[in-house]
């Protein structure tokens, strides 16, 4: 009994020697991306990133935590989904140390119908779905009081909550939802405000949209989707090499022909 014990602890020895010391890949660029449209965008840099002499591997996502955990981790180099205010707001709250390194393009956030027909007519008592993290959730409520639904506190801005609602002339009830879920939801809501990637996923037209955030506006500046790294890591030449491949003609055709007015590239 104790050679099979001593034979197991061998063997476990040398598989956590092995382990560690496994290199990483130093050509590979890994990077977390939500599917659409970051993920699609990522794979049009495949073969320009091989044309370096790098690889780019993409971890597809399906929420707005894992893909900075997975950064400040180490588990991937880079990640593709959020704008700044998200991940400002992000660090802030959970200690980590994530920064851009390029704006790569804007989604215009939307106004969608579910059960109701027209933001000049809505029902009394209506359910709008928002986003519940902190920064889209201002982002929605201030696209709804630009287009009258709603009027906010003075200065409310970016921290804008529903509890800064002092004029509601419809009663509207703002349903607070994580962002991925709100499509699935257009049936048991009057009108939902939609993340363009979201929008994208689940087939929604942005030309469909009852509004939708201006391309010129301050906000396609502000709520610009980033590359984003570790601190530390903002030289490094595989990051470097992706962020002119994300700038590039190919890039921006892509873009604009693939996506329309639902994506708009900024360099």
């Amino acid at each position: 009994m104790k050679r099979i014990i001593s034979a197991v602890l061998v063997v476990v020895i040398l598989a956590l020697a092995l382990a560690g010391c496994a290199k990483k890949d130093e050509n590979t660029l890994v990077v977390a991306a939500t599917s659409a449209p970051h993920a699609e965008i990522l794979e049009q840099c495949k073969s320009a990133m091989e044309a370096k002499g790098y690889k780019l591997s993409i971890k597809v996502v399906s929420d707005y935590v894992t893909p900075n955990t997975f950064t400040e981790d180490g588990e991937v180099d880079a990640n593709f989904f959020q704008h700044v205010p998200y991940l400002d707001q992000f660090n802030s709250e959970n200690k980590t140390h994530l920064v851009p390194v390029a704006k790569v393009h804007y989604e215009p956030l939307g106004v969608y119908k579910g059960t109701g027909e027209s933001l000049t007519s809505i029902p009394d008592g209506a359910k709008i779905a928002v986003p519940n993290d902190a920064t889209n959730e201002a982002r929605a409520l201030l696209l709804l009081q630009a287009n009258g639904v709603i009027t906010l506190k003075e200065n409310a801005g970016l921290t804008a909550t529903k509890n800064d609602i002092v004029e509601n002339p419809y009663g509207v009830e703002i349903v607070e939802l994580e962002a991925a879920l709100i499509p699935s939801m257009l049936s048991e809501v009057a009108f939902a405000v939609i993340n363009g990637n979201y929008a994208l996923e689940a087939k929604l037209d942005v030309n469909t949209a009852l509004a939708i955030e201006e391309k010129d506006s301050e906000a396609a500046q502000l709520y610009a989707n980033v590359l984003v790294v570790k601190k530390g890591n903002e030289e490094n030449a595989l990051v470097k090499a992706l962020v002119e491949i994300l700038h590039s003609e190919e890039i921006t055709s892509f873009i604009n022909e693939k996506y329309g007015n639902s994506v708009v590239p900024i360099q």
